[in-house]
């Protein structure tokens, strides 16, 4: 197959500001009419996003965040149409009681690193959600971060109902 100069070299300068390229389930920070390649300073992704499934109330969202800079980069507030009010949780143990808390903060995403979103553990807590989320739903997210471009992404509706998580009001987890 015959590849034109030109147009290897433009694929070579779109992927050059992007140390790793991420493909189809990873999100990148907006950056005008393409979103391929992504600047040092706005190196954020997410890969695998989902939110549990849930009739109304409260529910959760999960993934994991990657950063692809060389200096940390820290998550520090959330918002989607499906809920007026967003938390970014974390669960402890908190004298042999495992609680859900607000992480003082935010998350912090290691440079180069990663930090991961699931179940028991730090989590997008989404209340007061009014609409049915079914599996498959495609729910939008923008995550701030700090000092950075926010972070757009999709998450899909998902069942899960591993490690008894349950994230309405009064329940253990």
């Amino acid at each position: 197959m015959y590849v034109r100069p030109a147009l290897l070299l433009a694929a070579v300068v779109a992927l050059s500001g992007c140390g790793t390229a991420t493909e189809s389930t990873t999100a990148t920070a907006p950056q005008g009419p393409t979103a391929a390649a992504v600047p040092a300073a706005q190196g954020l992704t997410i890969t695998d996003p989902w939110v549990k499934t849930v009739k109304k109330g409260m529910t959760a969202a999960f993934g994991t965040l990657v950063n692809h800079t060389g200096a940390d980069l820290t998550v520090t507030a959330g918002a989607s149409p499906l809920s007026p009010t967003i938390e970014l949780h974390e669960v402890v143990d908190s004298g042999g009681k495992m609680v859900m808390r607000p992480k003082e903060g935010g998350f912090v995403v290691p440079a180069g690193g990663k930090h991961e979103l699931r179940p028991g553990g730090d989590h997008i807590m989404l209340m007061g959600v009014t609409e049915e989320v079914k599996p498959g739903a495609r729910i939008p997210f923008t995550l701030t971060v700090k000092g950075g471009a926010p972070l757009e992404f999709t998450a899909i509706g998902k069942d899960f109902a591993g490690g008894k998580e349950d994230y309405q009001p009064g329940m253990e987890h």
